[in-house]
């Protein structure tokens, strides 16, 4: 348990402001660092076969300009791909996701760190109205991004990668999930969130990922 936890603790999150081409947006930032050379982190993020070990399977025209599609119903466009430094994404859920273009992007920043390490940055950027958003503030995909890229600095480190269902059902699974939509709070509150709106969407967000047992 401590070394999930610790891996939930290296994270740096912030909800911010940017744009999308649809209009103005809000951003949920994920910030740290990985024990790994620039250039496996970059090959870790945009190999077919190592993108299918910590996020999901993913398939299409792998190019800047491109377009990619994630099991499960994630998809877009490949707007910027600058090795090793830069990925930038439209992501859309959904057949009807379709009918909005412009409304969701995702950009991955790397940078060398001073002793042979990466610093990593994921921007996902949401245009203002997202419907999901006033249920569940930036948790709504900050915990599904914490999740993944504890996923991928197990990967990196060389660990065994567990099943993303069972580990999300494990006990070890649940605390990370309820830590997770805690930590997005405190992100939310820090951003000028209402106190009780705040508190409401961390208890539905924690509830979305942690349900009752049945």
């Amino acid at each position: 348990m401590k070394d999930v936890l610790d891996e939930l603790a290296a994270m740096h999150r912030v909800m911010g402001k940017g744009s999308v081409p649809a209009g103005e947006a809000y951003t949920v930032e994920l910030r740290r660092r990985y024990d790994a050379e620039i250039e496996d982190v970059w090959d870790a993020i945009t190999s077919p076969e190592r993108l299918a070990r910590w996020l999901k399977p993913v398939t299409g025209d792998l190019r800047a300009g491109g377009t990619f599609e994630v099991e499960g119903g994630e998809h877009g466009d490949i707007l910027r791909c600058e090795s090793p430094r830069l990925l930038k994404v439209s992501w859309l859920f959904g057949p009807e996701a379709d009918d909005w273009p412009g409304t969701s992007e995702v950009e991955v920043r790397l940078a060398p760190g001073p002793t042979g390490d990466t610093e990593f940055e994921l921007i996902h950027s949401a245009v203002v109205g997202e419907p999901s958003f006033p249920t569940y503030g930036p948790g709504a995909g900050g915990v599904g991004w914490d999740l993944r890229l504890l996923t991928l600095g197990r990967l990196l480190a060389g660990d065994d990668i567990v099943d993303h269902e069972e580990f999300e059902k494990s006990p070890e699974g649940r605390e990370f999930g309820r830590r997770s939509a805690a930590a997005w709070g405190q992100a939310h509150l820090a951003a000028g969130g209402d106190a009780d709106q705040v508190a409401a969407a961390v208890e539905a967000t924690t509830k979305f990922y942690v349900p009752d047992p049945t």
